[in-house]
């Protein structure tokens, strides 16, 4: 048995919503009724009803008719930030491009209903992940359809700056001939810096390699197996910096890459580098830019990007002369713009239905065949997680919470992130207004300080199936159901999947078997005849439906739990006239 993983998180959940009884029905007791199931990851709206989806700037036209197969679209564009904060409330899902900020106040005025953010591109700088992450709202981006298109202009600008076209095109609409003034340089035998070795870096690097020049690239997270194979170098900072005589930026914008180009970074570069951005303005320092161009450091460069765009008419660096501008194209082909906006809106149906994107940026991915397996077990732990904090007295803060699963699959085999979650959904959200999924379940724990850890035990046996069962214990507290306290002193429950549906097989030391679908009674008694019957009857005369039944019991004649699993809610009254039963010693309702 080995712990797996561990969140070094604490706090307490003091309240829960479950009942019980150890001899008769309190009569102040009230029952609320269940709060309804919310769905695995993201759901917009109630069933029936088709979700609504705000396009916030210009999207393909294919991607619209999708999009409409779907949802009722809303095509709003240029929306001031307090227009955007006050439609948001009546949108399930937000598509945007580069232009239009999705800032925290976005999220807090969408009060609860945002559940998809699209960015119809690449980079997501523009979206606070943060916030989305804290309200449960999946963002997804179009990583790959404008790949090419990307490359494509990067390797436009670099033969522009290296022929000076741009120049040249306007001296002659201008009426001159200075053949002599726009001498370029010969891209062959050149050394290219790819700074990002991403899916436009890689591309870029291909390209320019057919042009016959020299390819380094910079990109810590880059593996240098993907780089040999195109025959490229990875390189540190440093040596790109020292050695390039052209520099293609293709990073993303973090607090790491702000403003990486500065008086520093252009103080080392070779003198006479050009260079190329068409990631984002923000890595360069504007300023020190100008200052380079204008010592000569920096020969030329070509810029799709800007910190602030569009930018200030008096902005110098458009106006420099050795400075070639386009108003961010890089992704603005025909193609790219029809094949981003069908990405963009596949991914967001595809959330909105439940389904984990695969471009999603704020969740942890799991691949479509993994979670088809895991599809029933994922109902269980959330289950299971909603019986054992009902089980909690009121008054005990839960903190310490372990996850066992029990496989014949080895460790690599068997990933457990989305069970994780649904164990946090389980555990919080019967306790708690917040809405737990896949892309908050970590930051809601951590918030909540719930210690959560997982183990494995390892099983002989096939590994056909993923995993033969799932236990949830939480320690350090007191249970309004004392037999659900197990031999090490802590509320334990366990379950299977049997047949494609969960299964509660444990409570305490007590084996059960009940199918886990509308609510359950736990009764201890005596283990005597005639209890079940009486138990049956009192449901039977309020027209209950029991759906399942079993009994588990130390030894004949002994104690005995029995679980009942139930379609309808109990009235108070048959409540009552259970814990009446002279030989039920505790009982709890718990609602699933």
């Amino acid at each position: 048995m080995s712990v797996i993983s561990s969140w070094n998180l604490t706090i307490s959940l003091n309240t829960t919503i479950s009942l019980s009884w150890r001899s008769s029905l309190p009569s102040r007791a009230i029952f609320p009724r269940p709060k309804k199931p919310k769905t695995l990851v993201v759901l917009a709206t109630a069933l029936g009803a088709k979700p609504t989806v705000l396009v916030a700037e210009k999207l393909g036209d294919a991607g619209i008719q999708l999009l409409k197969t779907f949802a009722n679209v809303d095509c709003s564009y240029n929306l001031s930030p307090e227009e955007l904060c006050t439609k948001i409330s009546l949108c399930d899902a937000l598509i945007v491009r580069s232009g239009t900020k999705v800032t925290r106040e976005v999220f807090e005025s969408s009060m609860g209903r945002l559940k998809v953010v699209g960015r119809a591109g690449v980079g997501i700088d523009n979206v606070d992940i943060s916030a989305a992450t804290e309200h449960g709202c999946l963002v997804v981006n179009a990583p790959t359809a404008n790949t090419i298109a990307a490359a494509e202009h990067g390797i436009a600008l670099l033969t522009a700056v290296s022929r000076n076209i741009a120049q040249a095109d306007a001296s002659v609409k201008a009426g001159k001939w200075e053949r002599n003034k726009y001498v370029g340089v010969s891209l062959v035998g050149k050394t290219l810096a790819v700074m990002g070795f991403g899916k436009v870096g890689s591309e870029v690097a291909r390209r320019a390699k057919g042009l016959g020049m020299q390819v380094i690239a910079h990109d810590p997270y880059a593996p240098a197996d993907r780089a040999r194979a195109i025959g490229v170098e990875l390189v540190s900072f440093e040596e790109a910096l020292t050695t390039a005589d052209f520099i293609s930026l293709h990073m993303p914008l973090t607090p790491a890459t702000s403003k990486m180009f500065n008086d520093e970074a252009f103080s080392r570069v070779k003198k006479g580098v050009r260079i190329i951005n068409v990631a984002r303005g923000g890595v360069i320092d504007e300023e020190a830019l100008l200052r380079a161009l204008d010592s000569g450091i920096v020969a030329q460069a070509a810029l799709d990007v800007f910190t602030e765009e569009p930018p200030p008419q008096e902005n110098k660096l458009v106006r420099h002369e050795n400075v070639t501008v386009t108003p961010h194209l890089g992704a603005s082909t025909t193609e790219a713009q029809e094949g981003v906006a069908l990405e963009i809106a596949e991914a967001v149906v595809g959330a909105l239905k439940g389904e984990l994107a695969a471009t999603a940026v704020n969740a942890p991915m799991v691949p479509a065949e993994v979670l088809l397996e895991l599809s029933p077990y994922v109902a269980l732990t959330e289950k299971l997680g909603r019986l054992a904090v009902q089980l909690v007295a009121g008054g005990s803060g839960v903190k310490f919470v372990k996850v066992t699963y029990a496989s014949a699959r080895g460790p690599d085999d068997l990933d457990t992130r989305l069970l994780r979650a649904m164990v946090t959904k389980g555990l919080i959200e019967p306790i708690s207004s917040v809405f737990v999924n896949l892309v908050n379940a970590d930051f809601i724990a951590k918030q909540r300080g719930l210690r959560l850890t997982e183990e494995r035990i390892v099983l002989d046996g096939s590994p056909e199936k993923p995993l033969e069962f799932i236990q949830v214990r939480i320690a350090n507290v007191e249970s309004k159901f004392a037999s659900a306290i197990s031999n090490s002193g802590e509320i334990t429950v366990e379950g299977r999947v049997k047949d494609g549906k969960p299964h509660l097989t444990k409570v305490g030391s007590f084996g059960v078997d009940v199918s886990l679908e509308g609510s359950i009674v736990l009764c201890r008694q005596s283990d005597q005849p005639g209890i079940i019957g009486k138990v049956g009857n009192i449901l039977s005369e309020e027209n209950v439906n029991v759906n399942f039944m079993s009994v588990g019991r130390i030894a004949p004649g002994k104690q005995a739990v029995m679980t009942i699993g139930l379609d309808e809610e109990p009235s108070r009254d048959a409540l009552k006239k259970i814990g009446e039963i002279t030989a039920v010693e505790e009982f709890v309702f718990l609602k699933l």
